[in-house]
């Protein structure tokens, strides 16, 4: 696939990082020429300088046989833009742009066809919204995904000490849970991917993946963790728009929700904003203002300002000052790994991780309906779904068993028709079932992409 990315900021290099191995023709097009020359010089790829909203830009990035126009660039209507004349002058058959400001994304009409011809509009945002306010649900969880609508998650849990099935096989959490069907997909073991068979024992510190029906989560995690409190009093550091859109979503849900940001003029328009949330003006690395808004008594603490160092301070400080569970929002992978081998922060939520997985969406063969990104990019979890019949496709028609599938790769669920099907080795996949998986190793991708498509003979 031949894709145009335009923007070589932390999202646009994500991106071409996750692609640019999987044969496929990616150029990267920016205004900053030493930011091309650093992707350059790690990525097999080419390079643009110049402005992604410009004809000959466009052009000379190869728009005339391009099949995508990914535009993420820092500006929404640079973006909006660059898919218009994509579309006007060039016939892109795929148009990607990343819109922010939500005065935008309030009037969608705006992205119609006869419009501004943009055919998926990614929202980082609220991507990371959604995403945080997962963790806050389930407390135990270290990362919660949604498949199937919401049907289906994908949970993250570290097993600790006391857990019922730390120090027994796998086997005998179906004996543990009787009435409850799920299915381990993955487990990491000091960083190194176990697969999981029956007879896999469960150690202290293992991080678990499994996959159940939505309603059996919080039974299964009950089995390798004593599982946290639910949450009810939330501190968010941060008023800007991701701070404030989960203000805003965690008031319909009775959360106690407080939020601190440091600017008077936008602490001033987030309290016109919100209507139960307190908002106060200070700095969320204050000690004294900390304990004074009692955040030894806070269930979790979300540091989600644009500023890393600043979010990793008051991250580290409400955790030593009581905060149960701390959140802090970080953009350097370099910081991600030195804060989680620190131990002091909880989770470290890369706003990069969040949202690639909306765009690989779009850019995987075969009938992909979503994708997540898993261990800093590492593996992947995805959701696809199975066309053609016993004779033109390799996974319809066939036991999970007799499905040659790669290395490293599990089939945790099925949803048909609404029900959710946890995966078996005699489950046999139907046409337009949603079939989850996990992939371990990235390089596998292509593999799996291939076994959901049809061959060319089924109509």
């Amino acid at each position: 696939m031949k894709i145009i990315i335009l923007g070589a900021g932390q999202v646009g290099t994500s991106v071409a990082e996750n692609l640019v191995n999987e044969a496929n023709d990616i150029t990267i097009v920016d205004l900053d020429s030493g930011h091309l020359e650093d992707v350059q010089n790690r990525l097999d790829l080419r390079t643009v300088v110049g402005n992604g909203a410009f004809p000959d830009v466009l052009l000379n990035a190869g728009a005339e046989d391009a099949d995508m126009i990914l535009a993420v660039t820092n500006s929404d209507e640079t973006n909006m833009a660059a898919c218009q004349i994509a579309y006007t002058l060039f016939h892109t058959p795929t148009k990607i742009a990343r819109i922010r400001a939500a005065e935008y994304l309030s009037h969608p009409e705006i992205f119609a066809q006869e419009a501004i011809p943009i055919d998926v509009i990614i929202s980082p945002e609220q991507i990371v919204t959604d995403y945080v306010q997962r963790l806050i649900e389930y407390p135990s969880a270290l990362q919660v995904l949604d498949f199937a609508g919401g049907l289906v998650q994908l949970v993250a849990v570290k097993a600790y000490h006391g857990g019922p099935l730390v120090g027994h096989e796998l086997r005998a959490l179906r004996d543990h849970l009787p009435g409850i069907d799920t299915r381990v997909a993955a487990i990491y073991r000091k960083n190194r991917a176990i697969l999981p068979e029956g007879d896999t024992i469960i150690e202290v510190d293992d991080e678990v993946f499994f996959i159940a029906a939505r309603k059996h989560i919080r039974a299964v995690m009950s089995e390798l963790r004593k599982l946290d409190k639910p949450v009810k009093r939330v501190m968010l550091a941060g008023g800007g728009n991701i701070g404030r859109r989960l203000a805003k979503s965690l008031e319909t849900k009775n959360y106690l929700t407080k939020l601190i940001d440091h600017n008077p003029m936008r602490a001033k328009s987030v309290a016109e904003d919100l209507n139960k949330t307190i908002v106060l003006y200070g700095d969320a690395a204050d000690e004294e203002l900390l304990m004074k808004e009692g955040i030894e008594e806070t269930d979790a603490f979300c540091a989600l300002t644009n500023d890393d160092e600043a979010n990793i301070l008051s991250s580290m400080l409400a955790k030593r000052l009581g905060a149960r569970k701390v959140m802090t929002l970080i953009n350097r992978g370099a910081y991600v790994d030195l804060v989680q081998a620190g131990g002091q922060i909880d989770i470290a939520i890369s706003p990069q991780q969040a949202t690639i997985g909306s765009l690989l969406a779009h850019v995987r063969r075969g009938d992909v309906v979503a994708v997540h990104a898993l261990r800093r990019g590492a593996a992947e979890a995805i959701e696809a779904v199975a066309h053609g019949d016993a004779n033109t496709s390799k996974v319809v028609g066939h036991a999970v068993q007799d499905i040659r599938l790669p290395k490293g790769t599990t089939i945790g669920a099925i949803v048909r028709d609404g029900e959710v099907i946890i995966a078996h080795h005699d489950t046999v996949i139907q046409a337009n079932d949603h079939v989850i998986l996990f992939v371990v190793d990235k390089k596998c991708i292509p593999d799996v992409e291939r076994l959901f498509q049809v061959a060319y003979t089924f109509f």
